[in-house]
């Protein structure tokens, strides 16, 4: 049995949907009955539970062989960390009270950059799970390409996206979710893994203008990728709605300057398959 939390996302429900294809039994830890309905009509069990609620997070995990670790994503943090902090704890307490056979986590690349910022949560998050007496997996994937869905509109009405990510012809790594998803089941039904660390990629880096490219071709419209000012981004995601935007500002900057990053060294590297141009299609339809 294989515990999945986060199975509504893109991720969790990518692992989800690989492990009932294999034909592993799944249980879906959601936070209210609702969301569970369709899972349960996929075959799968059905826990209750939100990831600050340890005692529910160990009633989820009982009996599980393995537990895939899907952390709310928090793009506006509060100073400090507290969110990231709180689910840190209440997983620690559960995972220690189920002891499944293995974890697998949802990390990020960068998680080991010294400087603050957005991914910093993982990196916390990290230093718990792996002080855990258990086989735990963190998995660390490069940027998602879904990210771009929220360009889609931009490209299609104006034939122009903003690049946060500078140069805009400068490729990053990114990962499709379905590659992160098609991973992490593979990891859970591995044994004696021990702790490890696992950094996924995808096949090809992507940049900015990579993505203008490929929404250009499924759009079937000019679609260029614009630079936007570094010095504009904090009153702009203030706009938006952020109350402590820095972190988010001082991932982009890591990102184009270089130090959020793969660590490699000892960690295991691993590259999915969808590339770009197959998740645009799926995005724009």
């Amino acid at each position: 049995m294989h515990a999945i939390t986060g199975i509504t996302g893109q991720v969790g429900g990518a692992a989800a949907r690989e492990l009932l294809a294999r034909g592993e039994r799944v249980r879906a830890v959601v936070r209210d009955a609702d969301k569970g309905r369709a899972w349960a009509a996929l075959g799968c069990e059905v826990a209750i539970a939100t990831l600050d609620d340890a005692a529910a997070l160990a009633r989820a995990f009982d009996g599980a062989t393995s537990v895939f670790v899907v952390p709310p994503p928090v793009f506006d943090p509060a100073p400090g960390f507290p969110e990231a902090r709180a689910t840190a704890a209440a997983l620690d307490q559960a995972l220690r009270a189920a002891r499944p056979a293995r974890v697998v986590c949802l990390s990020t690349i960068g998680a080991q950059a010294a400087p603050s910022n957005l991914l910093s949560q993982h990196t916390l998050m990290e230093e718990v799970w792996s002080a855990l007496p258990l086989d735990v997996t963190l998995l660390r994937p490069s940027w998602f390409i879904e990210n771009l869905r929220w360009d889609i509109d931009a490209a299609r009405t104006q034939g122009v996206i903003p690049a946060f990510l500078q140069p805009p012809d400068r490729p990053v790594p990114m990962v499709a979710t379905a590659d992160v998803g098609r991973v992490a089941a593979r990891l859970l039904t591995e044994k004696g893994a021990g702790q490890r660390i696992v950094e996924l990629d995808g096949p090809a880096p992507v940049s900015p203008n990579d993505i203008a490219a490929a929404l250009a071709q499924a759009l079937g419209r000019p679609v260029r990728a614009a630079p936007v000012p570094r010095d504009s981004w904090e009153a702009l995601f203030h706009s938006q709605g952020m109350c402590h935007p820095q972190p988010r500002i001082r991932m982009i900057d890591g990102f184009n300057e270089g130090w959020i990053r793969f660590a490699g060294g000892e960690a295991v590297q691993v590259r999915g398959t969808t590339g770009l141009a197959s998740v645009v299609e799926q995005l724009v339809g």
